[in-house]
């Protein structure tokens, strides 16, 4: 299989792993990634409109730089508090739900879906000893079958349209996430992230904290040297900033969603 080759740093949602070596974390959704193989893999194929259900218990996707301005329009956007301070979707409250998963396993409609989603089963890893980028897919039987439609490979062991596309994709997002690794460290650097709760009220006057996250702290932001404040106009961070900043009114999206849930369950 045609392989990326290897920029600076791994894709960030992908750094923890190494395709085939079981005791590095797998990626979230992913159950058994490995590299995508002519040889070994000839007749197996990418079930047809397979079910959205690796989705179904997620409430946090990452997302990149690039997609904050459409996410910002329907999830709240935060920041991992880890050392990465990886965007993030949020996509629900509670522990295991997304609220954006209907009963039939689809995305919720007219929603913007994250990107790290729609790669999926696709991935791309850094193989041990090599300098390049592996194309790798998910070998699970959900998603995966044997001389079905999709296939991976064509009868002569080229990769197929589907193969090829699920490449470019794989190299657009690698690329994305590249872009996205240097805007948040500058938001470290320049101290703006601060830990934040978000706390919801619900249906029989409950609350519920989400807490675990970190937002850009606007009053610092505003006091940015006008200096910083050129610098990242200058990489065209500014509209991802203010995308963020924006989308902390989807809090109340998800509270209206969350009670919709509820009001279905006690039924």
């Amino acid at each position: 299989m045609a392989k990326a080759t290897k920029e600076t740093e791994k894709d960030i949602t992908n750094k923890d792993i190494e395709a085939g070596n079981p005791d590095q974390a797998k990626p979230l959704f992913y159950k058994n990634p490995m590299p995508l193989d002519a040889k070994k893999h000839k007749d197996l194929s990418l079930i047809k409109n397979f079910s959205l259900e690796f989705a179904k218990t997620v409430n946090a996707v990452p997302i990149n730089l690039i997609e904050m301005s459409q996410a910002a329009h329907f999830y709240p956007i935060t920041f991992t508090p880890d050392e990465s301070a990886t965007p993030v979707a949020i996509l629900g409250m509670r522990d295991k739900e997304n609220l954006f998963m209907t009963d039939d396993l689809l995305w919720l409609q007219n929603t913007y879906v994250p990107a790290y989603v729609r790669r999926y089963p696709f991935i791309f890893s850094e193989m041990p000893g090599s300098e390049q980028l592996t194309l790798c897919f998910d070998n699970s039987p959900e998603v995966i079958e044997e001389k079905g439609e999709q296939r991976f490979f064509t009868e002569d062991g080229k990769p197929s349209q589907l193969a090829q596309q699920a490449l470019e994709f794989c190299k657009s997002y690698h690329a994305a996430a590249q872009q996205t690794i240097p805007f948040s460290k500058a938001l470290l650097e320049h101290d703006l992230l601060i830990e934040r709760e978000a706390q919801v009220s619900i249906t029989g006057g409950r609350k519920i904290n989400y807490s675990g996250f970190r937002i850009i702290d606007q009053k610092k932001f505003n006091e940015l040297d006008d200096k910083v404040i050129l610098e990242f106009r200058k990489k065209g961070w500014l509209p991802f900033i203010y995308a963020h900043l924006f989308s902390e009114f989807q809090w109340n999206k998800l509270t209206t969603l969350l009670n919709e849930k509820i009001a279905k369950e006690s039924k």
